[in-house]
């Protein structure tokens, strides 16, 4: 994506460090990037799936069952309206203080917000004030997350050897995965235990509460990672040289002067994979309940798709590593383009066993291979100085124009069109074309010295 070629000179430099950095500190930090990861997206995950099956009916009670749903989704939407802003201030603190510090800043947000959240009343029991405060937890979740993935992606590149950043990059990625599971077997198995009545009286707050105890731990696990190589050789030139380092005081500003070319590309890249994560992760969930699935049978489909992606992600990531990140990556968007309408097909054939495969075609093999190479590609593409806030604002605002509103306007259309998948399938299409055209104005740098 780097507009910029390295140098021998800086091929040679960039490598020397790469030799002190022992295997135990590397995997150190990868699992720190995927635990903290996968603690952030279940936290964030478990919002939108009960905005799909709990929220329109208790903090969005409507006449019009629609309305109740389409108003629970514009809240699980407006989080993504934030992400930006908090990628922006969370990668600043980033660039400028360090990756560790700023992870556990975030996670702390994330665990606090989502842990109130369990405890929120309901309409019924302080009326207008519900919605109200659900939004507002929900925007302080999309801010904590606006600058965790940033920062756990560069805690897992930075620290990888140049012939591994593909898998190294994907392990992160994986984290989202792995919430969205949890977040799904927590909820489908409480949906077992408990009847219909107990689910929507308390027993949806349970998982909320208990991500305390995952949050603990994912502060444990972070404070014991050091901090990023591309950072501490940050750090040291910021020390040797104060005159040269003061350039770099506002990060985003230098980003949008000097990089705004490949932050552009990456929010154009970014278009299909988020669009087709929240259709596969969320969206499938209401329409497959819907269609008449009981909620459990909703949730377990997306389940196993998710679990079985994760080594699908990994295979990928390391695959890239071989052939390049923008091969893969295209051929993944070429082949959700031309899914999108069979996908739906197969929802529809009132299988559950059809629409496990269908999901499994579509989330666990397609989407893992652009969703795989995204934050390494997105890493590659900025020098270390400005390479949290690159990435979050490139990553987050392409969230935002597709990612959260996805469900919502899959809905919409749906309801705008009496009840026709098309015009959804279509819309996944356009997405999948934005991100074509912009990955094909970017030089893959795979195999290429990271710190140029």
């Amino acid at each position: 994506m780097s507009v910029n070629q390295p140098s021998p000179t800086a091929h040679h430099n960039s490598s020397a460090p790469e030799a002190t950095i022992s295997d135990s500190d590397r995997r150190r930090a990868l699992f720190g990037s995927a635990v903290g990861s996968t603690i952030e997206w279940y936290d964030y995950f478990l919002y939108g799936t009960m905005s799909s099956i709990v929220f329109g009916k208790l903090f969005f009670p409507s006449d019009d069952p629609v309305t109740s749903q389409l108003l629970a989704l514009a809240s699980f939407a407006l989080a993504f309206l934030i992400r930006p802003i908090g990628g922006i201030v969370f990668a600043h603190i980033g660039d400028r203080v360090g990756r560790k510090k700023t992870l556990v800043m975030t996670l702390s947000i994330m665990g606090i917000s989502t842990v109130l959240i369990g405890l929120t009343p309901t309409y019924d029991q302080i009326g207008i004030w519900a919605p109200i405060l659900l939004t507002l937890l929900r925007l302080l979740q999309g801010l904590a997350l606006g600058g965790e993935w940033g920062g756990g992606v560069l805690l897992a590149v930075e620290y990888s050897p140049a012939n591994k950043r593909g898998f190294f990059g994907a392990v992160p990625q994986t984290g989202a995965l792995f919430g969205l599971a949890l977040g799904n077997l927590v909820t489908s198995g409480l949906s077992t235990v408990f009847s219909e009545e107990a689910f929507l009286s308390y027993g949806w707050r349970i998982p909320f509460v208990l991500s305390i105890v995952l949050v603990m731990i994912g502060m444990w696990i972070r404070n014991k990672v050091e901090e990023t190589p591309s950072f501490r050789k940050v750090a040291e030139q910021a020390k040797a040289n104060p005159s040269a380092a003061a350039t770099t005081k506002l990060p985003l500003t230098e980003t949008l002067t000097k990089h705004w070319r490949p932050v552009l590309i990456a929010i154009g890249a970014k278009f299909v994979e988020t669009s087709t994560f929240f259709l596969f992760a969320t969206f499938t969930i209401s329409y497959l309940v819907g269609m008449g699935y009981k909620r459990v049978e909703a949730l377990n489909v997306v389940l196993i798709a998710a679990v079985i992606a994760v080594p699908v992600m990994l295979y990928f990531g390391a695959l890239s590593d071989r052939v390049g990140r923008k091969k893969v990556f295209v051929w993944g968007t070429i082949a959700i383009a031309l899914y999108a309408g069979p996908y739906f097909w197969l929802l529809n054939q009132g299988s559950a066993v059809i629409s496990t495969i269908a999901v499994v075609i579509g989330f666990s093999i397609i989407w893992s291979t652009y969703g795989s190479v995204l934050g390494t590609f997105f890493a590659e593409s900025f020098p270390p100085n400005v390479r949290y806030t690159g990435i979050s604002l490139g990553y987050q605002v392409g969230a935002a124009l597709v990612g959260g509103p996805m469900p919502l306007i899959a809905t919409a259309l749906m309801a705008r069109y009496h009840g026709s998948y098309v015009p959804v399938a279509i819309f996944i299409v356009g997405c999948a074309l934005v991100s074509l055209i912009a990955i094909s104005f970017t030089k893959d740098r795979t195999g290429q010295p990271l710190d140029s």
